[in-house]
């Protein structure tokens, strides 16, 4: 860990200012990597926590790809219909303008990255389609 520096392409989660997306519940998120923080022009790397029964509700993104990796704890992904349980070290990824929910279901909270391409640049105040 490099200590008392700051470098323009090293983000430290703790130093990134939570926000709970819109459409969700009981979720903490801390953007990365995007835009804002190192000028990433066609990626955005989010790190999500959700505690349980907690998620996104059904809602999809219009011209962009997501990718969601489980860290810790166990989730339920819902792509169009399909559902599957996910844990740690599983992936899923949310073709665009493609309906999809997440919700956690273990006891201790999800904890996962999730990756947009492009930029979603998700926010609180931001609705996205259902």
């Amino acid at each position: 860990m490099i200590e008392g520096k700051s470098l323009r392409h090293i983000v430290r989660a703790e130093n990134v200012e939570p926000y709970s997306p819109a459409n969700h519940l009981e979720t903490q998120n801390r953007r990365l990597i995007g835009p804002e923080t190192v000028g990433a022009k066609n990626i955005e790397i989010v790190l999500g926590v959700v505690s349980k029964g907690g998620g996104a509700q059904p809602h999809l993104h219009p011209g962009i790809e997501q990718v969601v990796y489980v860290l810790e704890g166990r989730a339920r992904a819902e792509v169009d219909g399909e559902a599957g349980e996910m844990g740690p070290g599983d992936s899923c990824y949310f073709p665009p303008d493609t309906p999809h929910s997440f919700t956690a279901i273990s006891d201790t909270p999800v904890k996962c990255l999730v990756i947009y391409s492009p930029p979603y640049h998700e926010s609180s105040e931001r609705g996205v389609p259902q």
